[in-house]
């Protein structure tokens, strides 16, 4: 009885202080309601007043109500709310303590009615899903006439040669071995462990997001190390491996490889580019021409220490008549060149001419970094033929004795799409950094962030920009690769459209020929009140086809694994600045929802541009942004001799402005999303319309609650999925650690198979010797907090069940 008296008085007395500054602070006064109704509890009980269980089942009962109003029959929104009163209230029923309150049994049945109402609620609201999405994408013949893809001819139908397949990025296979009916059987084909593991002198930020990429006979792929190897695809052995020795410490941002690019260069006298567009125009010397039997198949990879190395794919040497004996310098021309502030990190885009490259500028440092230019150069020799440096007035101006790229000009981190037929890359921008603060930035390093810039291939030159964050202070750039695919109109005609995912949770539909909308995005206004030198535009482009929030975040959706932390939750969401999406960066710390991890990430959409759908895995996890002025501990200007920050989130100096910055995902005193689930999604989309058709949580909580219970709440991922013209589409990325099968049709999830780390990285697909594959790269990822290794894991139907 004592044990359960001080029980009441410490749980009625934390919510009673609590509740009452949450009811201070405008939130829900049921927490200080129920916690005063706990301490008169106590009293009774301390009392042995029987009528303390009248007085309890009435709070059960409003318990309840509260709950059921606020969070409707979602059984994870419900729990927090009714995982302490309704317990407690067992407590009373329970012979110990009834018996010393001289009562009745029938002076029980109110609170027993209490508890089992709701043990019923809960148990009805564990069979529903409101926030579920139901339906059936179209079949091909429900299409209409199929789409010839117009990306074909750039791959066999058995290989994977680019990262995303094809350099329209649609991360479709047209294998059709594996289907929806023998999925299940999917067992392991081969594992290989490439020993590439986290040092002492690594960032926290060291990732395996490997696309591999498969080429008739070989496999390629990269580690967080950059080590490259070349394995057999229908064995997984070594064929030969490449290790670039790079320079590395704890301050690099990043330490990771998401694949590496392919180039057939037939054995001929490279073309002589037009001199308005050549390295002529620089100081620089032109590089040799390449031997006519020097490296006619080539590997690309690039190095988080700012170098891109060419290797002859078939026995892993260095391409001498490329760049410097193999390596090309991408410093070359930066106005800062310092370790770790340059990474390129994605895969190169190659076209006959050229491999054109961008990079990763480290985020939020400082008013002084590399450019992010992007460059092509010669595929044979690493000539520099082009460069687009959008933070210069006039982009295409090449490095001189005189001139160098201009720092901080916006970069591109991800891997950009290319359409042959139209010869224009597709680069999806980011915003100039510091990124969370404007003020000091040009019109110049204004104009070209955050959206898609469309380039004429061959000289670099503007074809359309379109802009999808105006002046942006979120981070909230175009992460992804822009998937390329040809709509089939309802009067007959084609259009060559790019779908391009943004954190914003908008997806952005252009017409790749001039950049116009083809999915209508409307200026709409947006918060404003900018910090003092900063300013917010007063509307911001919101796409039709989007995940978005549809309302604003409430402190009723706060969440918590108890009504403890739920309520503490609620008081950090009352504290902070939230006028909805785009709330500026502020002193007083801003919710920002979509987060800085955004609704979408690297990982991409996967299209079908037959069936003309598409598979998304969208997430939602609110950030908490806080501009902090400069004083002690919090200097305007970095020591000389300082790296870079070792990390996206927690504090961030953006020196040369006047505020450094912290950045945090939105986590309650238990370190779980303060924002009721779900947090992660698999959907799928038809092109045709542009409408969600189907939208399902996915995920579980195995791997990432005290006890591995497998609670399908729906977590995040961070990666991206394969689609595949036998209707089953895979992703590995989500926090536990799973490769999973869907029915492309309804989002059924068909099948799944524990991985043995983190599966952080988008899986592909490939055939050899009559035989599908599926393979992922299963290394983990540092700050997403999996579980590291170096697995690349590959599967397979059994041979005897391939039909």
């Amino acid at each position: 009885m004592i044990l359960t008296i001080l029980l009441f008085a410490l749980t009625g007395l934390f919510l009673t202080a609590g509740g009452a500054y949450l009811a201070v602070l405008g939130g829900s006064a049921f927490y200080l309601f129920s916690g005063v109704i706990l301490l008169v509890s106590t009293v009774m009980l301390f009392r042995r007043k029987s009528a303390v269980l009248w007085l309890y089942a009435a709070l059960v009962f409003a318990t309840l109500g509260w709950a059921v109003n606020e969070a409707g029959f979602d059984f994870w929104t419900l729990a927090p709310r009714l995982d302490i009163i309704p317990p407690l209230g067992l407590l009373l029923l329970l012979p110990f303590v009834s018996r010393k309150l001289t009562v009745s049994k029938v002076a029980l049945l109110p609170l027993a009615l209490s508890i089992l109402c709701t043990l019923g609620v809960a148990g009805y609201a564990i069979t529903q899903d409101p926030q579920d999405i139901a339906g059936s994408l179209p079949s091909v013949a429900q299409q209409g006439e199929p789409v010839t893809p117009g990306d074909t001819a750039e791959a066999a139908a058995g290989d994977w040669p680019a990262y995303g397949r094809t350099q329209f990025g649609d991360r479709f296979s047209p294998l059709t071995q594996i289907t929806p009916a023998n999925v299940k059987n999917l067992k392991v084909a081969w594992t290989f462990r490439t020993h590439d593991l986290k040092t002492a002198n690594d960032p926290g930020e060291i990732t395996d997001e490997v696309t591999p990429i498969k080429i008739r006979d070989t496999l390629y792929l990269c580690t967080p190390h950059q080590i490259l190897f070349a394995l057999d695809p229908a064995t997984g052995k070594q064929k030969w491996k490449f290790d670039p020795k790079i320079k590395y410490n704890p301050s690099f941002q990043h330490m990771t490889c998401r694949g590496v690019s392919y180039a057939e260069t037939p054995a001929v006298a490279p073309v002589a580019a037009e001199a308005d567009n050549t390295a002529a125009a620089t100081d620089a010397p032109a590089a040799p021409a390449a031997p006519a039997d020097d490296c006619t198949a080539r590997i690309f990879l690039p190095t988080n220490d700012g170098r891109l190395i060419a290797l002859n794919a078939d026995t892993g040497e260095l391409c001498h008549g490329f760049a410097n004996n193999g390596a090309l310098d991408l410093s070359d021309g930066m106005p800062m060149k310092r370790d770790g502030f340059y990474e390129p990190t994605s895969p190169p885009v190659v076209t006959k001419k050229a491999v054109i490259i961008s990079g990763a500028v480290t985020d939020n440092y400082s008013t002084h970094e590399p450019s992010g230019v992007t460059r092509a150069f010669d595929v044979r020799t690493g000539k520099l033929l082009w460069a687009f440096d959008a933070g210069n007035p006039d982009p295409n101006e090449l490095p001189s004795a005189t001139h160098q790229y201009v720092a901080n000009s916006p970069n591109s981190w991800i891997t950009a799409s290319y359409d042959a037929g139209l010869n224009q890359i597709y680069i999806p921008t980011g915003v100039a950094t510091p990124d969370i603060w404007g003020g000091n930035r040009t019109p110049q390093q204004e104009k070209y962030a955050s959206g898609i810039l469309a380039l004429d291939a061959d000289t670099g030159k503007q074809v359309w920009f379109y802009q999808t964050v105006h002046h942006d202070l979120w981070d909230m750039d175009i992460p992804s690769q822009p998937s390329l695919v040809d709509i089939r109109q309802k009067d007959g005609t084609v259009i060559p459209a790019l779908y391009a995912p943004a954190k914003t949770g908008n997806i952005f539909v252009l017409d790749r020929r001039n950049g116009n909308l083809i999915v209508p995005a409307p200026e709409t206004p947006v918060p404003q009140g900018a910090a003092p030198g900063d300013h917010v535009t007063p509307t911001q482009p919101y796409s039709q086809l989007t995940f978005r929030p549809k309302e604003r975040l409430k402190d009723s959706d706060m969440w918590g694994g108890t009504m403890f932390d739920q309520m503490v939750c609620r008081i950090m969401f009352k504290r902070l600045r939230y006028d909805g999406p785009f709330t500026p960066p502020s002193l007083q710390g801003s919710l920002i929802f979509p987060g800085n991890l955004g609704m979408f990430e690297w990982g991409g959409l996967a299209v079908d541009p037959v069936r003309q759908v598409a598979f998304a895995n969208p997430i939602a996890i609110p950030f908490v942004s806080t501009l902090i002025p400069r004083g002690p501990g919090n200097p305007a200007h970095p020591d000389p001799k300082a790296g870079p920050s070792g990390s996206e989130s927690g504090v961030q100096p953006q020196y040369g402005t006047p505020y450094g910055v912290d950045l945090h995902a939105f986590l309650s005193p238990l370190g779980i999303p303060c924002k009721q689930p779900g947090w992660g999604y698999v959907a799928g989309i038809d092109l045709k319309t542009n409408k969600i058709i189907w939208m399902h949580r996915n995920g579980t909580t195995y791997d990432s609650s005290p006890l591995p219970l497998p609670f399908k709440v729906g977590i995040p991922s961070l990666g991206g999925p394969l689609i595949t013209a036998g209707g089953v589409a895979f992703l590995t990325s989500t926090a536990d650690y799973y490769i999973r099968a869907y029915d492309v049709t309804t989002g059924k999830q068909l099948w799944q198979d524990r991985l043995p780390a983190g599966g952080q990285s988008t899986p592909m697909t490939y055939e050899t010797n009559g035989r599908q594959f599926v393979v992922s790269a299963d290394g983990g990822h540092g700050s997403f907090g999996t579980r590291l290794g170096d697995y690349i894991t590959a599967y397979a139907l059994p041979e005897k069940t391939q039909h």
